[in-house]
């Protein structure tokens, strides 16, 4: 069998490392680290360098640790088994089961998140930051993206700032039927202290306290499962802004939501949650931006 032939046979079989290793002893045999095949000393000793550069295998080395921490199917506070309005039955020949099932959600919630596209960052005020041309555009590439994806959007919603809005108003040209929503609870804001802390931006502590507030009730209102007088999927757009996106994101999976400046999400692209009835949750997408040319992406 031919060197190369051998090669490849060992990549298919052990890996990564122990091809390198293989590799490295039969390209010394042959002399291609410098040395004369004779040089044997200096031939394993390069060897073993190599060798002691490969972690040993261990199970316990290759597991990871478990953080101790569960999903919590009640996150939201609509676990159908721990609901009860404390009436009694009227009917004590009712099927206790039956009534559990009608409880239950049955359908799931797509939740489509859309930051809003680039916008003049030298307004002085709200009014005045407005999309700029290209943050036009983008919108419209947003819009017919959704289009495209032929879905049956249930509603739009979108934050109130200017520039979300301005977004969501050019999204629903090619969303025709879908009514719009503006909510004040949307707003971009300072949702919690980022761990690790940046430089750049220091916002006070208490603005903190009254946007976290304000943010953590969007996300209850508008991330949770589906009521249980809901029997289709549903399909919800909301335009608004990066922190209120990254921020639910981290709320809806579960993740410490002091990570949510970890996170980095371009104009216009379009974050998707999905939630089951269970109360399971499934992030599709973060921050897609791939149906816009190369040359149209930013993050201001």
């Amino acid at each position: 069998m031919s060197y190369r032939k051998t090669l490849k046979l060992i990549c298919g079989l052990a890996g990564g490392s122990a091809a390198l290793v293989f590799a490295a002893a039969a390209a010394d045999s042959r002399g291609f680290f410098g040395e004369q095949r004779g040089e044997a000393t200096s031939r394993w000793s390069r060897y073993t360098v190599l060798q002691a550069a490969q972690p040993a295998w261990t199970p316990a080395s290759h597991t990871p640790a478990p953080t101790g921490h569960s999903w919590d199917f009640n996150w939201d506070k609509r676990d159908p088994s721990t609901l009860s309005n404390g009436k009694k039955k009227e009917n004590v020949a009712e099927d206790p089961s039956s009534e559990q099932d009608n409880g239950k959600p049955k359908a799931t919630r797509n939740i489509l998140l859309i930051r809003h596209s680039q916008y003049n960052l030298s307004g002085n005020n709200d009014k005045e930051r407005i999309l700029t041309p290209l943050g036009r555009e983008q919108a419209e590439l947003t819009g017919q993206r959704l289009a495209a994806l032929g879905l049956k959007y249930d509603v739009l919603i979108h934050s109130s700032m200017s520039r979300a809005t301005e977004t969501a108003n050019i999204i629903s040209k090619h969303l025709p039927g879908v009514e719009l929503f503006s909510c004040d609870l949307l707003r971009e804001g300072a949702p919690i202290e980022p761990v690790p802390p940046v430089t750049h931006w220091k916002p006070d502590a208490v603005q903190y306290h009254e946007d976290g507030a304000r943010i953590e009730a969007a996300f209850r209102r508008y991330i949770h499962r589906a009521d249980p007088k809901q029997k289709e999927d549903s399909y919800e757009i909301i335009v608004c802004h990066a922190n209120v996106i990254r921020y639910f994101v981290c709320r809806a999976l579960q993740f410490p939501p002091e990570g949510w400046l970890r996170m980095g999400l371009n104009n216009g692209s379009i974050t998707w949650l999905t939630i089951r009835p269970s109360g399971r949750v499934a992030l599709r997408t973060l921050g897609d931006s791939g149906f816009m040319p190369p040359d149209k992406l930013t993050r201001t």
